[in-house]
């Protein structure tokens, strides 16, 4: 009974259950060995020798298989079919040999399928082979770049940048990507322009929108109206005249459907149609195909197996009629430049099982399975048919000319199932209808309106749209896209904002760092061509360690230069390639390195264990810092006033923006802040509302019974009033400054009548039932976080549901104790080792 091997037991799952009784189907849980982290596991001086190391929770499932192998001697490796499929495969025969659990009869064999089917696991039987030496071998190379990359490249890093993590050969330039962006976005200057429409009416009293193209009989360019005056003076000019229909021209169009998913175009509409980040998506995806619903989820190829199209064409027919097939079948050819990463499209294996029939209990795995089967469909149906319609309208002397766009669809063909979704929604004028409009009629001018327009700066990244660009600039991968857009998430150099990605100080200054001091590591075209040298190992053109070889020879010279620069001189060189982003001009024409503060030191980058920041010059007399991102007065940091002598501030913190009294001194280290409470924005913040927050607790007066202090104020759970050692929590924050000596009492009481959490006060019983008739103590009746209890000593014993806590006499009391006790009501005592 031959040994079968997967990588998950969910997997394992599925195949045995077309496997049946005559085989053995065990899990690997992915990856049996990896590179032990630290220094030493890839030696370049004895030829890239590579230490590989079995890992803690890989040891009993390798033990498992191989004391399968006792019983059954014969193994089947049917990992994933890809690179990393491969490595695992390759791994498992090693560490099985190493153990001697492979004996030298025992037949080993390779199968591979693209879809976990009945079908497609059958057929793979037939066809074993022996483990893919190229592709282990690009799996190897790549593994030692990485490790190379990793281990000698981020010790750099922690030494010359304090705070900095890690780098990494694809995820600093996918860093670098996000963080270049920003700097265009920030160095971009909105330019104003205007356009104008006008609402027309035909002679039926059908009204429909025209825009403006030409003026004084030249066209019109985006920024030819560039102010109010010039749209004013356009406006006039078609007020002052009479328009006509000059041409009516309807022309057909049409549209193709997009091609099947592929692994970066799935992430990609998973995160435009539902927000998916990369690795939620594989995730949903992988539990997909495991469960035998699709096909293997990490490709570069979008071509179907010819009986999936059949299977398709057949479902379309089924559900939506003949008129919906074109002719021929839609043949899809792979673009991946790499056949190893080019399987089959990612597909349902079954065409007439839509998510509904599925009945998938998983929100994720519905969703993207819905997804996947509806593009499927949709790329093998018919074009989808429009009538385009283009209206021009004009003066009798040519000086103004307008134009009315609209389209209808005649055939819906593919849209009636599925349309990709855009990066950045744009507002399309051909999507209106036009109303039926003839040329030579006049047309009636029912409204003129200029609209004021600013220019865009280029959009921050998605991870749909980072994905995208890394593939268009061929960086990274099918099987790694997903990990590098996490992992500097996960590092902290890039934080997630409404599904945009926004660089963190920590991201820019490490990107900076690399882009001076290895400039070459972190270009998109090395990073590319290092991937496409990659792909001729896994194909069998090109000898893994020459690969190596070529790589440590420049990138060990590259780590020695660096070994003897100083945190300074880093930072100097740092400081000047950010000039522009952190010294911008000033209004007053000042010097902009000059610190606002103290008025003398100078303005320099600095470094700290939570990232870069500007800083002073002459600290510790001068404690001014503001963010790199922008001036203090963007970033919301600013003086609002003073009050007794004091300087009062709004700040940015680790926490949020808070408000201050005073500078830190080397008298006072510490000065008085307060946190701005939830609700409250740093846009509406003023001195009178700092002097509020810096002035709690609020005193309100004495308490009526005792004359002890109550006071109002802000703590870690929200707004409270304190008597005492009692707090009671109240819900405004408001409140706080305006809560009066009678509601205040008042809530104060409801706290003590409740008990819990009045630090100090005993809580009130809910009934009193007296003294324990046989071993003495007070038995009470108490109101409970969970309900009603009784309570004697340390035993509690809750009240059953239909019991009032009115309606407990002692006898009833008595019996829940001592049924409570029974049970072991109290917690033993640890034993003191």
């Amino acid at each position: 009974m031959p040994v079968v091997v997967v990588e998950s037991p969910a997997k394992a799952k599925t195949i045995n259950k077309y496997l049946g009784s005559d085989y053995t189907v065990l899990a690997s849980y992915g990856h049996v060995r990896d590179l032990p982290p630290k220094d030493g596991s890839v030696d370049p001086d004895a030829g890239f020798e590579m230490l590989w190391e079995v890992g803690n929770d890989s040891k009993k499932h390798v033990k498992a298989i191989a004391d399968a192998l006792k019983d059954d001697n014969a193994l089947i490796l049917a990992t994933d079919p890809d690179r990393e499929g491969e490595a695992i495969s390759w791994h498992l025969e090693e560490t099985l040999r190493k153990r001697r659990a492979i004996k030298k009869d025992t037949p080993v064999s390779r199968v591979v399928f693209n879809a976990i089917t009945k079908a497609a696991v059958t057929e793979a039987m037939k066809n074993p082979r022996e483990v893919d030496a190229p592709l282990v071998e690009a799996y190897l190379a790549r593994r030692a770049l990485d490790y190379l990359v990793g281990f000698k490249l981020s010790p750099v890093l922690w030494r010359k940048l304090p705070g900095a993590k890690s780098a990494g050969r694809v995820q600093s330039v996918c860093l670098r990507l996000i963080v270049e962006r920003e700097m265009e976005i920030e160095a971009f200057n909105a330019q104003e322009y205007w356009t104008v429409k006008a609402i027309l009416q035909t002679p039926r009293g059908q009204e429909f929108e025209a825009r403006l193209v030409s003026l004084a009989g030249s066209k019109l360019d985006k920024m030819d109206l560039s102010n109010e005056t010039k749209a004013d003076l356009a406006v006039q000019a078609i007020r002052s005249r009479d328009l006509t229909i000059t041409s009516v021209e309807a022309k057909p169009a049409s549209r193709n459907p997009s091609a099947p998913f592929m692994t970066s175009t799935l992430q990609q509409e998973a995160s435009r149609k539902f927000g998916m980040g990369a690795r939620q998506t594989m995730n949903a995806a992988q539990r997909l195909y495991e469960a035998g619903h699709i096909t293997y989820m990490r490709t570069d190829g979008i071509d179907m197996a010819p009986e999936a199209v059949m299977a398709t064409r057949d479902a379309i027919k089924d559900r939506y009629g003949e008129n919906y097939i074109p002719k021929s079948p839609r043949m899809y050819k792979n673009k991946a430049k790499n056949a190893q990463e080019a399987h089959e499209c990612i597909r349902p294996t079954d065409m007439t099982r839509d998510a509904a029939s599925l009945k998938l209990t998983d929100a994720d795995q519905r969703k993207l399975y819905d997804l996947i089967w509806k593009r499927t469909i949709a790329c093998q149906m018919e074009t989808a048919k429009f009538e385009r319609t283009t209206v021009e309208i004009g003066s009798e002397d040519g000086q103004v000319g307008l134009r009315a766009t609209g389209q209808v669809v005649t055939f819906d063909g593919f849209l009636k199932v599925y349309e990709e979704g855009r990066d950045d929604r744009v507002v399309d004028d051909d999507d209106k209808r036009l109303p039926q409009i003839m040329q030579g009629e006049p047309a009636v001018k029912n409204s003129i309106t200029p609209d004021q327009h600013f220019t865009q700066p280029p959009p921050r990244y998605t991870e749909a749209t980072l994905v995208k660009r890394m593939e268009e600039l061929g960086i990274g991968r099918p099987s790694t896209y997903a990990s590098v857009v996490t992992t500097i998430q996960d590092r902290e150099y890039v934080r997630k904002d409404q599904n945009r990605l926004y660089p963190e100080d920590k991201g820019r200054i490490v990107t900076l760092f690399l882009l001076n001091f290895f400039r070459r590591y972190v270009e998109y075209d090395f990073t590319a061509g290092l991937e496409d040298q990659l792909d001729h190992v896994s194909s069998g053109e090109a000898d893994y360690k020459d690969v190596l070889s070529n790589f440590w020879r420049d990138f060990s010279a590259a780590i020695a230069e660096t070994s003897d620069l100083r945190i300074t001189e880093v930072l100097d060189v740092l400081d000047a390639a950010l000039a522009p982003q952190l010294y911008p001009p000033r209004e007053d024409g000042s010097d902009p390195r000059v610190c606002p503060q103290c008025g003398t030191g100078q303005l320099h980058l600095k470094t700290s264990r939570t990232g870069g920041f500007v800083g002073c010059g002459n600290y510790p007399e001068c404690r001014y810092t503001r963010p790199i991102a922008g001036d203090a007065d963007d970033s919301g940091d600013r003086v609002l006033g003073e009050d007794q002598g004091d300087e009062i501030s709004l700040k940015s913190g680790r926490f949020g923006p808070y408000v201050q009294r005073g500078e830190a001194t080397a008298d006072v280290p510490k000065p008085p802040r307060a946190s701005l409470p939830k609700g409250w924005s740093p846009s509406d913040m003023d001195l009178e509302k700092a002097l509020m927050l810096l002035n709690l607790p609020r005193e309100i007066g004495p308490h009526p019974e005792d004359g002890e202090m109550v006071e109002a104020g802000i703590g870690r759970y929200g707004p409270f009033v304190k008597h005492g050692r009692t707090y009671a929590n109240i819900k405004e924050v408001d409140d706080v400054f305006t809560i009066g000596m009678n509601r205040a009492v008042e809530e104060l009481a409801k706290k003590a009548s409740r008990g819990a959490g009045a630090r100090g006060a005993a809580a009130k019983p809910l009934k009193e039932l007296g003294e324990h008739p046989q071993d003495g103590g007070p038995v009470n009746v108490m109101d409970g976080r969970y309900g009603p209890y009784i309570k004697y000593g340390k035993i509690n014993a809750t009240l059953p549901k239909d019991v009032e806590p009115t309606d407990v006499t002692m006898d009833m009391a008595v019996a829940l104790i001592a049924e409570k006790a029974a049970k072991g009501g109290k917690k033993k005592a640890t034993k003191k080792k």
